[in-house]
């Protein structure tokens, strides 16, 4: 039986890690992946997700290694997440996945434990970063790995070069606090993103990869897998969109407080007036105008189209805030009033969502004549401010 590299099991249980192996019908390439695990540690968990190949007859030969053995598959998800509660009971604070598919070279469990040695903070999550560009990928996983990619960053702000490794070292006490609720491979996208979203800082870290071993059989569904990832990646766009980012950027604001969040993320970035101005702009328009429900979404949209400050944008965005929309609609409905020439006579205090709607072709034209008028003022104004500011700051500099 192989024997572990003594100072790697060492660094292993200062660390409290041990590596978990999901498997599922991998016979042909489990035993050389347990092989090399246990060439570098004894600290190794192994859950047979419902195998109907030789999978329990090799696991016999591997009594050091512990096991559990599930009477029906459930997928990987599933297999991880209990995985994770075994590890946690045996005292671990930290496990690295690796697949049974001998895709992933055990040596580079090294590479996960010297990261996380040199890093400041231990809420931290690793994801293998693979050379999607050698010459054994298959050009389906490259696609789905940038597909991936994008949406991941889409959703928390954080761009890697590889989301979909599952070769990977996860804090475990921080995703014991996550509501995890997938059971198959889109799991690894929903624990990566929640984790994120809690702030745990995801990270990549390089690894090889080789798809090459004609022995290698891969579960993955094309069809039914990349649909049920992207229905997951869908709703966590909604939730990013409507729930995520103005929760982040109020708190930002209230830790910071509105003076200091003001002074440091609107004034003291180092964008041109120019640049802030028209975030500003931007922010203004949107903000009142009749997009109703859209304007988180138009905000992050178009900020990334334009390049534009996006603490910037999402500030004065807010100007539609629930205490502000009565002026909004009311002030909105005038001004189409008076472009369009239409006689209705409403007084603010009889103005309600249900009179505007009855007016929607006034109002719609109202809102845009407003918000562009609003939003253009705003912006001057803005530039003036800002360009006299940072003539302040030359002279104060230049003493």
């Amino acid at each position: 039986m192989p024997t572990p590299t003594p100072q790697l099991q060492e660094t292993m249980q200062q660390l409290k890690c041990c590596v978990l192996v999901p498997t599922y019908n991998n016979a042909g390439t489990l035993g050389r992946v347990l092989d090399g695990i246990l060439r570098q540690t004894q600290n190794s968990i192994v859950v047979n997700d419902g195998s109907t190949d030789g999978t329990t007859e090799i696991l016999k030969d591997y009594p050091q290694v512990h096991q559990i053995h599930l009477p029906k598959n459930k997928g990987k998800g599933n297999a991880l997440k209990i995985g994770f509660k075994e590890a946690l009971k045996l005292g671990y604070d930290f496990v690295i996945t690796i697949d049974s598919d001998g895709q992933h070279f055990p040596e580079d469990i090294s590479v996960f434990l010297e990261a996380l040695q040199k890093e400041e903070t231990k809420n931290v999550l690793y994801i293998g970063s693979r050379n999607m560009r050698q010459s054994d990928v298959p050009g389906s996983s490259s696609f789905g790995n940038r597909f991936s990619n994008f949406w991941f960053w889409f959703e928390t702000g954080t761009w890697l070069q590889d989301t979909q490794c599952g070769f990977r070292l996860y804090p475990l006490k921080e995703i014991e606090k996550l509501n995890l609720y997938t059971p198959k491979f889109e799991f690894e996208i929903e624990v990566i993103v929640k984790a994120a979203w809690n702030g745990t800082l995801v990270k990549n870290v390089p690894v090889k990869i080789s798809y090459e071993d004609p022995e290698r059989v891969s579960h993955f569904r094309k069809v039914p897998d990349f649909a049920r990832i992207s229905v997951l990646n869908t709703l966590f766009v909604i939730a990013t969109v409507f729930y995520i980012k103005p929760r982040d950027f109020f708190r930002r604001v209230k830790k910071k407080g509105i003076k200091k969040f003001f002074m440091e993320d609107v004034l003291g970035s180092n964008d041109s007036p120019k640049k802030k101005a028209l975030s500003i702009t931007l922010g203004v328009f949107i903000g009142l105008s009749p997009f109703w429900g859209l304007h988180t979404l138009l905000v992050f949209g178009l900020v990334v189209l334009f390049k534009l400050n996006k603490a910037i944008t999402f500030a004065f965005s807010n100007i539609s805030l629930p205490p502000f929309i009565p002026f909004i609609l009311f002030f909105g409905l005038q001004v189409g009033i008076w472009i369009t020439g239409e006689k209705l006579a409403i007084s603010f205090d009889e103005l309600t969502v249900a009179v505007a709607l009855k007016s929607l072709k006034t109002y719609f034209i109202g809102s845009l004549v407003l918000a562009s008028a609003v939003s253009i003022i705003s912006g001057c104004i803005g530039y003036i401010y800002l360009i006299q500011m940072a003539k302040r700051k030359i002279a104060v500099e230049n003493g």
